[in-house]
């Protein structure tokens, strides 16, 4: 190659990276709009995977010695960054000096009847309480296997879904007591959990797929249902689900400003679990009312589903007084 061509490649690649810097841009500026349209609302689920790829370019740019393709993919890094900040950065809360307790969320996939793999994945998070959702056929038998630990338990009956037929689960290693949450076209189980930090509802919640996959408006009257039921639960509450969306888009937007929810951090992602967390999306969340502060939040053990599983610790907010 000659040093004539040289320029004109670096010229062409510098181009180039500015061009593909446009997806991470689209994507992050849809976030930022905060529009509620299905569109808007599908690209503003994929913040996670284009914080990755503004990384990666911006990298790429460093190499290449461009300063103006670094100047240009370093900006969409940081409109990036700013879009999901919300998702990735929430408040966790002034914690309480007392003892709190940790939950462990999964949707184990219907599909999936790995029970050993499971129970390593319940063990090493060695969790007070245990939020299953998808439990298939192949599962439920093996049931006092992954919750040995937890003898106080509430469930949904086996319902058909499009996947298959599957059950809902609370365990807990405290006294609990169910409550009714009976919401339309959505599955969800609740209790209430008797922890150290007093009684805390814990509920566990499964959106449906977004639209393109179902109807435009199936997440929006799930929520709103969900919302309805919320009006209802006095004091803390916690709910760890499969809601299908991040955090900072629209469901999780509904969420936080209608539910006066507080969604736990969605860095690393838990789904599909085949990519590497930090390249995932986190559409398994946990949210809680601002009288319950997180003091961690992790991915667990991989327990055979196409999801990753949700450890979050928490304790009663400094200044709230004990039930």
């Amino acid at each position: 190659m000659t040093l004539a061509t040289r320029p004109r490649l670096r010229l062409f690649l510098a181009v180039v990276l500015i061009l593909l810097s446009g997806g991470p841009l689209v994507i992050a500026l849809a976030s930022l709009s905060g529009h509620g349209h299905r569109w808007v609302d599908i690209l503003a689920q994929f913040v996670g995977p284009a914080l990755v790829a503004a990384t990666l370019l911006v990298g790429a740019a460093l190499l290449l010695r461009s300063k103006v393709a670094v100047g240009v993919t370093g900006l969409v890094l940081a409109t990036v960054i700013a879009a999901g900040s919300p998702q990735w950065l929430p408040t966790r809360g002034w914690a309480a000096k007392e003892p709190g307790f940790t939950l462990y969320f999964a949707n184990l996939y219907v599909g999936n009847d790995d029970v050993e793999t499971i129970a390593r994945s319940v063990e090493d998070a060695n969790a007070d309480i245990v939020v299953l959702i998808e439990i298939g056929d192949g599962v439920r038998p093996g049931l006092d296997r992954v919750l040995a630990d937890y003898p106080y338990r509430t469930s949904t009956p086996r319902v058909e879904g499009g996947a298959g037929p599957s059950t809902m689960l609370i365990a807990s290693r405290w006294p609990l007591t169910p409550r009714p949450i009976e919401l339309t076209h959505m599955f969800a189980v609740a209790a209430e959990v008797e922890t150290p930090s007093g009684p805390v509802t814990i509920g566990g919640i499964h959106l449906t797929r977004p639209w393109p996959f179902q109807y435009q408006w199936a997440q929006i009257i799930q929520t709103q249902g969900l919302l309805e039921w919320r009006k209802g639960v006095e004091g803390p509450l916690v709910l760890a689900g499969d809601f299908n969306s991040v955090s900072s888009a629209r469901i999780g937007r509904m969420i936080r400003s209608e539910g006066g929810l507080i969604a736990a951090p969605g860095w690393p992602g838990t789904w599909p679990s085949f990519l590497p967390a930090w390249a995932g999306m986190t559409i398994d969340q946990v949210y809680r009312t601002p009288d319950i502060a997180l003091t961690r939040r992790r991915v667990g053990r991989d327990n055979g589903s196409d999801h990753r599983p949700v450890v979050v610790r928490m304790v009663r907010s400094a200044g709230t007084p004990a039930a």
